[in-house]
């Protein structure tokens, strides 16, 4: 249907939808101190509007909001219909606290009392 409308509407509609997903969505690139909105994430990428960000490459945290959700590792960028999309080999989810290097049991003590 869209293709009856003139290229100008369609090139309207197009920039409209990217603005208003880009004002809904919360999750963002940083690297260092330069931000970057995402349009779309997947399993093993995200793409960004290609007219706002450079091809990015290495390390990138990925927040939602103000919570860090995981590091990524870029290995590919590439344009794609005014979008910049970047593939990552890896992408790590962000803890709290820093894993154990030892088993915890299930029923151990959470501290020691001392003697009175």
């Amino acid at each position: 249907m869209l293709e009856y409308l003139p290229q100008e509407v369609r090139d309207g509609l197009e920039a409209a939808q990217k603005r208003a997903f880009a004002r809904k969505s919360r999750l963002r690139v940083q690297v260092g101190e330069a931000v970057f909105p995402i349009t779309r994430i997947w399993a093993d990428g995200f793409a960004l509007d290609g007219a706002l960000t450079p091809n990015l490459r290495g390390n990138v945290d990925i927040y939602d909001g103000a919570r860090h959700i995981s590091q990524c590792l870029i290995v590919a960028s590439h344009a794609e219909n005014g979008d910049l999309i970047c593939e990552f080999k890896r992408a790590t989810a962000v803890q709290a606290s820093a894993p154990l290097d030892y088993y915890r049991e299930n029923d151990a003590p959470v501290g020691y009392l001392p003697k009175a």
